[in-house]
């Protein structure tokens, strides 16, 4: 059973054009559902239906608590495997810690398998990490910063060294530099690391350059596409919704005065639309049932995964659209909800896996990697 109420829904979608207009971070929709306990762990069958629920209401309030969503996941997930290193972060999250990733950096296509920041180890087992971080959603509010590094002292075996940063612990500072075209509420800041320590407790991963099956990186990329492919599905169902309200209410003047909901081409572009949204419910909820049942897919694992995402993404690109083609010109106001909903879904482009790693994801799974 869901914790998002109605009412909780009908607050949170009530806020969402103001952030977007201000682009200010989604701080009373953070404080609601932290009272309503959504910043728990849960089982990501669970927990995914409730981010394509809520991304209906407000696409960035969605996405940006989904980094959060994803670290607890990954404590989950390896708990539930047997491995009990991360449940202090489980820990932390009912207590009231915010997560969040700070990961991505720019120009670094190897993504989670290698990275420009440098980890520089020191005696006590702690590291110190220098680098430029981007995309840190959830800038303004949290108060654990999950990030990762290379460790060149063996020139080598170069180590990633992952690791959780404090709010207070100093060699840290956001950029405010966040003015996006869509899913701007994120306030997605640019994170300086300059020699940033992270204790050697905190140090939650040391893994070899290059891919690897660890629990972790699978937990972190198991949670962080399916729930990101649940966001986009849940902007595509506003957005056809959206788009059936429309032409349930627009009259044709060429066509005396009868409904767009009764033109042919209109019902077919709306069945077309809705047809393809249909398809991405099956395929997402049966990977994270997959996830919770510890289903073992294999090699195919992140193939599957990274479908997922690449095709929940398009379809919401191609359902929003839609709605904007069948609504009239009107939609293409900046302060429509379908507007800001178009600007929103075109982030879906930049989270990884891009197209281009998606498709050699797959094909490497389905003929094996090129020479």
């Amino acid at each position: 059973m869901t914790i998002l109420t109605e009412d909780l829904l009908a607050r949170i979608r009530s806020r969402a054009a103001g952030y977007d207009r201000d682009n200010a971070f989604f701080t009373d929709d953070l404080e609601d559902l932290r009272a309503a306990g959504y910043l728990t762990p849960r089982p990501l069958l669970e927990t995914a239906r409730d981010q394509r629920l809520l991304a209906a209401h407000a696409p960035a309030t969605a996405l940006g608590i989904n980094m959060h969503l994803v670290v607890v996941g990954i404590a989950r997930v390896l708990a539930e495997r047997g491995d009990p290193s991360l449940d202090w972060m489980a820990e932390e999250a009912a207590r009231g810690e915010l997560f969040a990733f700070g990961n991505s950096e720019a120009g670094n296509d190897s993504v989670m398998f290698d990275s420009r920041t440098r980890a520089d180890p020191q005696p006590d087992g702690s590291f110190l990490f220098t680098g430029t971080k981007i995309f840190t959603s959830l800038s303004p509010a949290w108060t654990r910063l999950v990030i990762f590094g290379r460790d060149d002292s063996d020139r080598e075996n170069p180590r990633l060294v992952h690791g959780v940063l404090a709010r207070d612990a100093p060699g840290h500072r956001a950029i405010g530099d966040w003015n996006p075209l869509g899913m701007r509420a994120t306030q997605s800041y640019t994170t300086l690391l300059n020699g940033a320590p992270v204790p050697a407790d905190r140090i939650v991963r040391v893994l070899p350059v290059g891919p690897t099956a660890d629990a972790y990186i699978f937990g972190l990329f198991s949670d962080f596409l399916l729930l990101i492919a649940s966001v986009y599905a849940g902007i595509a169902d506003r957005a056809l919704e959206l788009g059936v309200q429309t032409v349930s209410t627009r009259r044709s003047l060429k066509n005396d005065g009868r409904l767009y909901a009764e033109d042919p081409d209109i019902r077919w572009q709306l069945a077309d639309a809705a047809m393809a949204l249909d398809s991405l419910g099956p395929q997402i909820e049966s990977l994270c049932r997959d996830v919770d049942e510890l289903r073992d897919h294999g090699g195919s694992w992140l193939r599957l995964l990274v479908g997922a995402k690449t095709r929940s993404v398009d379809v919401a690109r191609s359902v929003v659209e839609t709605a904007i083609r069948v609504s009239g010109g009107s939609s293409y106001g900046a302060d429509t909800e379908l507007s800001r909903l178009y600007r929103d879904v075109l982030a879906g482009l930049f989270h990884p896996s891009d197209p281009e790693s998606a498709h050699s994801t797959v094909a490497n799974d389905l003929l094996g990697a090129q020479s």
